[in-house]
């Protein structure tokens, strides 16, 4: 059987305190290579909470995220900052660029941290991947020169830095248009599809769930065993 790309075993988190609360409970949950997922649910369910831990940004109370065979349980959080920075590009709902910098420098930043590639390989792989998002002529720019489809597409670009193995996206659509909604998701999808990569999204809009190769949907921090499905 082929070896997920992440998963999670028994996977709770709990924040403590005088009245304890439970973000997620016994999330057991798989993700191959090359799958399109949307987590759904509604508000406080659970939704974001799950994607902080596959994305190694929070700690579970119980249980273990295993990424690329990897157990996190025990890790240090320089070894979490490192499988992170190697491994998982992030997409949120606002971009979260650098309003000091060009747009090619935002993108060349993940680059920067993993120290793989020299100065002039990063500029050069910054572009291309902004050429492939359409945003050759823009490179230059800063974001607050961008429209918001636009700085969304660079953040992709930025989460693809470091060529990962996973995409998280939290609500990536969720502050665009219509028009601008559709060409995000149609990256991230062809991004799962063409480069066997595996793209998670968190969303709340259906719609857009159901362009996911499958779905799971999160009631009460819990996975609703009745809306799993694939497309």
């Amino acid at each position: 059987m082929t070896t997920p790309l992440i998963e999670t075993k028994n996977v709770t988190r709990t924040l403590a305190g005088a009245v304890p609360v439970t973000l997620v409970k016994n999330i057991d949950f798989a993700v191959q290579s090359g799958e399109f997922i949307a987590i759904t649910g509604p508000s406080g369910s659970g939704k974001s909470s799950l994607m902080y831990l596959l994305g190694l940004l929070d700690v579970p109370s119980e249980g273990d995220v295993i990424l690329l065979g990897e157990s996190t349980r025990s890790l240090d959080e320089n070894r979490r900052a490192a499988l992170r920075l190697a491994n998982i590009g992030f997409v949120f709902q606002f971009h979260f660029l650098l309003p000091e910098f060009t747009v090619l420098d935002n993108v060349m930043l993940p680059m920067q941290a993993l120290g793989r590639l020299t100065t002039a390989e990063q500029r050069a792989r910054a572009s291309a991947l902004l050429a492939s998002l359409g945003l050759a002529n823009h490179i230059n720019k800063r974001p607050e020169q961008l429209s918001g489809g636009e700085r969304q597409r660079v953040a992709i670009a930025r989460a693809l830095a470091n060529e990962p193995a996973l995409i998280l996206a939290d609500e990536p659509t969720g502050n665009l248009d219509t028009a601008a909604s559709e060409q995000v998701i149609t990256i991230l999808k062809d991004i799962a599809g063409s480069d066997q990569r595996s793209v998670i999204i968190v969303t709340h809009d259906l719609s857009l769930a159901a362009r996911a190769n499958r779905r799971v949907n999160i009631i009460d921090g819990q996975i609703d065993s009745k809306i799993v499905s694939k497309n």
